[in-house]
């Protein structure tokens, strides 16, 4: 990130670009400072009007289907893989009854197998008796050689056959990992049809009601993360230049004011914008301010979960120097 007052020359530069006057430029910084920037007088303490606001998640349906019920209502504090709601399991159920039969048929294909292997390993050993004895009797003389011959080739034969047992017992056991792995897939896809919820939160709207019928991936509910709140301000250049992620920053919300809450910067805007209309001044907004994120921690919002309220106005408080120690009023203050 750029010093300050390399950020204040690059916007000086562009001012005197813009044909501007450098006492006109730098009485615009002042203004900004005033409006977004020092708070009450206090040196090196900045402020800006900002809302809390909790990071969304769409809870949405893998499969298309009917919505058989939704068991969720707007305002429920869920636990991650609480259930939301249960699409239509009348076709899973009967791919699933259809995957366990395919099953059971690889398995009775890998008896049929092993017996196949049971009996051919016994005509070998015969095939095998067979051919020793008529090796002794051409060795004495007394069998031709052609009886030689068709012993070999019967006993080949028997070899050939035990092999191939042995590789339709392979292939059984395939068929089965294979019917498995379907049955398994067919189980997971059923188990998709129970939506839950990925995450500790709250739901903060209900899309769709039983009865529906909706396409994979549109969202049932929508949940607010409780882990993940915080606060947008907007500050002009010459205050976000010192600012880092990860310094200490202090939030006063309205309904709340007595309280001094605790927060961690955590993003700040690479690019500057127009002053959004949702942040409250009372001056126009046409100046270019650097948005700063700052996150409440996240072990504080476990403690007060059920008292986070996503809109509550308020004020952000950042230090553009951490060694200076926050003012007394902006000293951490938490309810009890």
């Amino acid at each position: 990130m750029l010093p300050s007052r390399s950020i204040f020359t690059f916007l000086l530069i562009a001012a005197l670009g813009a044909g501007i006057s450098p006492a006109l430029a730098e009485s615009r910084f002042d203004t900004l400072l005033e409006k977004f920037g020092k708070s009450n007088g206090e040196e090196g303490i900045y402020s800006s009007n900002g809302r809390i606001e909790a990071q969304t998640v769409d809870v949405a349906t893998k499969y298309a289907g009917r919505i058989d019920s939704v068991t969720a209502e707007e305002g429920d504090l869920l636990a991650a893989g609480d259930v939301i709601a249960q699409m239509g399991t009348a076709d899973a159920n009967a791919k699933l009854n259809a995957a366990k039969a395919a099953v059971l048929r690889a398995n009775a294909g890998l008896t049929v197998a092993q017996a196949t292997l049971m009996q051919a390993e016994s005509a070998l050993s015969v095939t095998q008796t067979t051919y020793d004895r008529v090796v002794k009797l051409r060795e004495t003389g007394t069998a031709p050689q052609s009886s030689l011959d068709d012993a070999t080739n019967a006993l080949n034969s028997a070899k050939a056959t035990v092999e191939m047992a042995r590789a339709q017992i392979e292939d059984a056991k395939a068929t089965i990992a294979a019917a498995e792995a379907d049955r398994e897939q067919v189980q997971l896809a059923l188990d998709d049809l129970t939506i839950t919820a990925p995450l500790r939160g709250r739901v903060l709207y209900r899309l769709h009601e039983p009865g529906e019928v909706i396409d994979a991936g549109y969202p049932v509910v929508t949940m607010l993360d409780l882990s993940n709140v915080y606060m947008n301000i907007y500050l002009p250049a010459t205050a976000v230049g010192t600012l880092s992620v990860g310094d200490e920053a202090r939030l006063i919300l309205d309904p709340i004011s007595d309280y001094v809450v605790p927060a961690t910067i955590t993003f700040i805007s690479p690019q500057s914008q127009f002053t959004p209309k949702n942040v409250e001044t009372q001056e126009q907004r046409e100046e270019l301010v650097f948005r700063v994120k700052l996150s409440v921690p996240r072990a504080l919002l476990a403690q007060y979960e059920s008292l986070i309220k996503s809109g509550v106005r308020g004020i952000g408080f950042v230090r553009s120097r951490t060694d200076v120690d926050w003012p007394e009023h902006l000293t951490v203050n938490v309810p009890e």
